[in-house]
């Protein structure tokens, strides 16, 4: 059981998924907001049955599972639908990851939560007993996803600002990874955390 849990985020193409490969190499547990967002919504889950209340049975398809499509459709077309869609899931995900979290074997835990500074860092996630930022050079953040993503580079610049600003996510930092492209600096850097990670898990 991990009584220390770390929330772990960065802007898009800024190299968590690196950076949690590393971690879980050590062997620590990585829980996945992304994934939760989906575990949640499965069906026979209360955030199906209160989206389905909410925004009807033609968010369903035949089989009874979310039409992820449809709702995605109806809540970018409508700020209000998005946040009740929010008011129901956010809570189910932060839920189902502290759980996750704490029910880990591991000396301590990492939440990935990409959006940790959009979502209302600690204030929303009182849980977490430190945050590390995943920061990358804004020119490799843009590379890196123009070549992931197959993108031109207003959309890279338009998805980049879409996110929250890379000094309110560096703001929210008990520590940072600086993802620079050389994969020994991320090794080193992960390693350096990990130590100190299982320092202060053996003293809490």
């Amino acid at each position: 059981m991990s009584d220390f849990i770390i929330g772990l985020t960065g802007g898009v193409a800024a190299g968590k998924s690196e950076v949690t490969r590393r971690f879980e190499a050590l062997g620590i547990h990585v829980a996945d907001a992304d994934l939760a967002a989906r575990a949640v919504v499965e069906p026979g889950q209360p955030a199906l049955a209160a989206i389905v209340e909410r925004f009807g049975t033609g968010m369903l398809q035949p089989d009874g599972s979310l039409d992820r499509r449809r709702l995605r459709e109806r809540i970018f077309a409508d700020a209000e639908a998005r946040r009740a869609l929010e008011a129901i899931t956010h809570p189910a995900i932060r839920g189902l990851l502290e759980a996750e979290c704490r029910a880990a074997t591991s000396p301590y835990a990492i939440a990935a939560i990409p959006l940790l500074a959009e979502a209302g860092g600690r204030a929303t996630y009182p849980w977490l007993d430190r945050i590390v930022v995943v920061d990358a050079p804004p020119e490799l953040q843009h590379a890196r996803l123009m070549r992931r993503d197959g993108v031109d580079e207003t959309l890279a610049s338009r998805m980049i600002e879409a996110q929250a600003s890379r000094e309110t996510r560096l703001a929210i930092a008990d520590d940072v990874v600086v993802n620079d492209g050389h994969p020994e600096h991320l090794d080193s850097a992960v390693a350096a955390l990990d130590a100190r990670y299982r320092e202060m898990a053996g003293r809490q």
